[in-house]
C-alpha cells in the first residue's frame, strides 16, 4: 500500500497543528499563569496537574469511541474535521485573562484549561491512531512517524519565532501603554487560525487503509482485557510518560533559567531577519532544530541497530549531557547552546519511534488475540503525553514554589538553584528511567517482521 509525498505532508500538518499549542503549553503556560495572570507557582502546578491526570483517562474512552466508529471518512479522520474549530476557540480561552478576583482568576484557568485538553483528547487520540491504519508496514509507519514529528517541530520552531514578537506587537497600544493579557490573547487567536488550517489539511490529504482482520465489532471489555495483558505496551507507556517527564521538566523551566539564572545574556543578530534573537528564542529553537536533525536520524539508525537499541542509546547520552548542563552558567553560553543541540538531537531521535512502536503494540495484541484496537492501544499515546507532561509542569510549578519563586523580583540562590536542578539534574533522573524501561522492551525489529507476515497471512487468506 503505497502512501503518496502529499499524504505524508498531510498527516504531518496534523501534529504542526497540535505541537504549536502543546509548545505553548510547555514553553509558556506556566509563566503565562505567573508573570502575566498572576497566580503562585503552586497553585499553577497543582491545577495543571489535576486537569491533565484526569483527561489523560478521558483519551482511553476517546479511543474505544473511535474505535467503533464508522463513517463514509473512516474511523479516525472524523474527528480532526469536526474537532479542529473547537480546538482552536478552546486555545484562545486557554490564554485569555478576564478582570477577575484571585478565586475567579484560578476557576477560569481550572475550566479553560480542562476544555482545551478536552479538544485536544477529541483530535490528537484519533490523529494518534490514524497511523496504525494509513500502512500496514512497520517501515512506513516509522516513515510516517518521521513526517510527522518533523512537522511538530517546524510548528513549534514557528511559534517560537512568532509568539514574543507578536505578544510585543499586540501587547503596545496607543501612547505606547502596554497590555501583557490582550497580547497574549491576540497572539494566541493567529496561532489557532494557522493551527485549525492545518487540522483542515490534514484530514483533506490522508486516507485511512488498514482493515482489522475480524470486521465484527469487539466488546469494551475485551478490548481492555487484551490491552492489559499487552506487556510490550505497559513498558512502552513508562518509557513514554518517563521521556515526557524530561521534555516537561527542561522546557517549563527554560523560561525562568534564562531570565533569572542567565541574566547576562547578549542579544543575538539575524541579519537577514533585520532583527535581534534573544538567547532564550535561540535557545529554544536551536532546540526545535535539533530535534528535526534527530528525527531525520532515527530512521536510518533505527533500521541499521533497530527502533529498540536507538531508544535506548538515546536516552543514555541525553542522561549523560544533562549530568554535564549541571555545571554550565552564564560564563558557558557557547556550551549553553551545544549542549542543548545535542540534548535535543536524542530527544528528537526518540519521538518518531515512540508512535512508530505504538503501532507495532496494536500488532503484537491483533497477533495474540485476533482483535485489533488500534484506538484504545494509541489512546495510551495522547495518555502518556498528558500523564507525563502534567507530572512534568507540575513538578517545575511545585518545586519554584519549594525553592521559593516569587514573580518578577530578582531570585535567591536557593531559587536559582533549584531552577537550575530542573535543567540538568532532574531531567536527567527521568531519561535514565526511560532508558532503563527500553531495555526490558520485547519487540526487537526480527520479531516485528514475524508479527507482520503472520498477520499479513491472515488478511491473505480472509480475503479468499
Amino acid at each position: 500500500m503505497k502512501v503518496s509525498f502529499k499524504e505524508k505532508v498531510g498527516y504531518g500538518l496534523g501534529d504542526a497543528a497540535s505541537s504549536m499549542f502543546w509548545k505553548l503549553f510547555t514553553m509558556y503556560l506556566l509563566f503565562f499563569y505567573t508573570d502575566v495572570v498572576g497566580i503562585s507557582a503552586a497553585v499553577v502546578g497543582t491545577m495543571i496537574f489535576i486537569t491533565r491526570f484526569w483527561d489523560a483517562f478521558l483519551d482511553v474512552g476517546i479511543g474505544i469511541v473511535a474505535d467503533r466508529t464508522k463513517s463514509r471518512w473512516g474511523k479516525f479522520r472524523p474527528y480532526i474535521l469536526w474537532g479542529a474549530i473547537p480546538f482552536g476557540i478552546a486555545g484562545i480561552l486557554t490564554f485569555s485573562s478576564p478582570d477577575l478576583s484571585m478565586t475567579g482568576k484560578i476557576v477560569y484557568a481550572y475550566i479553560s484549561y480542562s476544555i482545551m485538553m478536552i479538544a485536544y483528547s477529541f483530535v490528537n487520540v484519533p490523529y494518534a491512531s490514524l497511523l496504525g491504519v494509513m500502512s500496514p508496514n512497520p517501515k512506513v509507519r516509522t516513515e510516517l512517524s518521521s513526517y510527522r514529528m518533523i512537522f511538530a517541530f517546524l510548528g513549534s520552531i514557528l511559534v517560537l519565532l512568532l509568539v514574543e514578537p507578536l505578544v510585543d506587537l499586540f501587547s503596545t497600544g496607543s501612547g505606547g501603554a502596554v497590555n501583557l493579557k490582550l497580547g497574549w490573547q491576540l497572539t494566541a487567536v493567529v496561532i489557532s487560525i494557522i493551527a485549525v488550517l492545518f487540522f483542515f489539511l490534514c484530514f483533506s490529504w490522508t486516507k485511512e487503509r488498514v482493515k482489522p482482520i475480524k470486521q465484527e465489532v469487539n466488546s469494551v471489555s475485551s478490548d481492555l482485557k487484551d490491552l492489559v495483558k499487552n506487556s510490550p505496551w505497559w513498558i512502552l507507556l513508562g518509557a513514554s510518560i518517563s521521556t515526557i517527564m524530561f521534555n516537561s521538566i527542561r522546557d517549563g523551566v527554560a523560561v525562568f533559567y534564562f531570565k533569572y539564572n542567565v541574566t547576562e545574556a547578549p542579544l543575538f543578530e539575524v541579519s537577514f531577519l533585520k532583527t535581534n534573537l534573544a538567547l532564550i528564542t535561540l535557545y529554544l529553537v536551536l532546540g526545535q532544530a535539533a530535534n528535526i536533525v534527530g528525527i531525520l536520524l532515527a530512521t536510518p539508525v533505527s533500521a541499521r541497530i533497530g527502533k529498540k537499541h536507538t531508544f535506548f542509546w538515546s536516552m543514555v547520552v541525553a542522561t549523560v549531557f544533562s549530568v554535564l548542563f549541571y555545571f554550565l552558567n552564564d560564563a558557558n553560553i557557547g556550551l549553553i547552546l551545544v549542549y542543548q543541540f545535542l540534548i535535543s538531537i536524542c530527544a528528537g531521535a526518540v519521538t518518531p519511534l515512540l508512535w512508530s512502536m505504538y503501532a507495532d503494540t496494536a500488532d503484537f495484541s491483533e497477533w495474540k488475540t485476533g482483535r485489533r484496537a488500534t484506538g484504545l492501544v494509541f489512546s495510551a499515546s495522547s495518555m502518556s503525553q498528558k500523564l507525563g507532561g502534567a507530572l512534568g509542569v507540575a513538578i517545575v510549578g511545585w518545586l519554584l514554589a519549594y525553592f521559593g519563586y516569587v514573580s518578577g523580583i530578582v531570585q535567591p540562590l536557593e531559587t536559582q538553584f533549584g531552577i537550575k536542578m530542573m535543567m540538568s539534574l532532574f531531567p536527567a533522573i527521568a531519561t535514565a528511567v526511560s532508558a532503563l524501561f527500553m531495555f526490558c522492551y520485547p519487540l526487537t525489529d526480527n520479531k516485528l517482521n514475524e508479527i507482520a507476515n503472520d498477520l499479513d497471512s491472515q488478511r491473505a487468506n480472509q480475503d479468499e
